[in-house]
């Protein structure tokens, strides 16, 4: 796990929290620590919507804890049992998130004994925590995941031409084949999780805008590219390898993915804004992976015996090459600006 901004920034609510509390000379400092603490998000819309939702939880659970308290005091029993009230009650309000920070304001409240006094200032206690995560996550650093994702992108095409381009000519040893593959799958879930959090800031937290809108589509193409060419390899791992095939075979397999991994990099290169949209590669690219399927499906039609592995790779390159097609016409229409930096 390497040093980041959200390290940072839990580390810098946890300290604004205490010093509100010194400032405010109230106790128990560490309840409003251990809110911040949860209270921090990965994105700006992630960290208002947090907070919303922990103001109403909390009051719920404030208000239980207060009537549970005045009822039967601070007893083991009864704490456990308003907690199991909250925890349904926050499942049931689709606020699952903020069951840890209300159970913390529950048990902080019901040691009150009902003293309404010392209630609220436990409450008050959480909100400082919360509203500091909330302050530091929006000014300090605040999340860029169009930038993260940028950065992924390049990452994550960079392992997969590696993988792609040694996978048939087997020139990579197996034990490292299996490590770049595991961590390729890691960060195309990565571009997954920073694409959900790209399309909650634009959409929910201010109104989207028709560019933005076109943004996000060329996104989830370049996500759904990447993961189509994942499972070219995961195909060629579980088939190729255990099919007959000739060294014809190995050749027209080996060609048409470096035609594929080339045509894919010529497309990143055009969001780039480093090459001009080109309709005759394009088109010969079409030409090709069409002659290239319509090849093994007629090896097929002849050779039923041994061929159906092969049969089942060259479907998952195809379907690789026919996102590449979608993903390049985005590209000769987009006008998106060049990945920040």
């Amino acid at each position: 796990m390497t040093f980041g901004p959200r390290m940072l920034k839990t580390g810098l609510a946890v300290t604004l929290a205490l010093y509100v509390v010194f400032w405010f000379g109230l106790s128990s400092p560490v309840i409003a620590a251990v809110a911040a603490i949860f209270a921090m998000q990965p994105t700006i819309y992630r960290s208002w919507r947090y907070l919303l939702d922990q103001l109403q939880t909390n009051t719920l659970g404030a208000v239980l804890a207060m009537a549970g308290g005045a009822m039967f005091s601070n007893e083991p029993i009864a704490v456990g049992l308003v907690c199991i009230l909250v925890i349904m009650i926050c499942i049931r309000l689709k606020m699952n998130e903020t069951i840890g920070v209300t159970l913390v304001t529950v048990v902080a409240v019901m040691e009150a004994s009902g003293q309404w006094e010392f209630a609220i200032t436990r409450f008050t206690l959480i909100l400082i925590g919360i509203v500091s995560a909330f302050l530091i996550n929006i000014l300090v650093f605040p999340p860029k995941p169009r930038v993260q994702y940028d950065s992924q992108t390049k990452k994550t095409f960079e392992q997969l031409s590696i993988l792609l381009r040694t996978a048939i000519s087997s020139e990579m040893k197996e034990s490292v084949f299996r490590n770049q593959k595991r961590e390729l799958e890691d960060t195309i879930n990565s571009m997954g999780d920073t694409y959900k959090m790209m399309e909650e800031d634009q959409k929910k937290l201010k109104a989207p805008k028709f560019s933005n809108s076109r943004q996000l589509v060329v996104y989830k193409q370049i996500l759904r590219t990447l993961r189509k060419g994942y499972e070219v390899l995961d195909a060629i791992e579980q088939h190729y390898f255990q099919a007959e095939r000739s060294p014809e075979d190995n050749e027209a397999f080996d060609m048409h993915l470096e035609r594929l991994i080339k045509f894919h990099e010529h497309i990143m290169l055009k969001f780039e804004g480093k090459l001009k949209p080109n309709t005759r590669e394009a088109e010969l690219f079409e030409q090709e992976n069409d002659k290239f399927q319509r090849s093994m499906l007629d090896r097929y039609a002849e050779q039923r015996e041994g061929i159906l592995r092969l049969s089942i790779v060259s479907a998952e390159i195809y379907e690789y090459g026919h996102q590449l097609q979608r993903l390049n016409r985005l590209a000769d229409h987009s006008d998106m600006p060049k990945p920040a930096s």
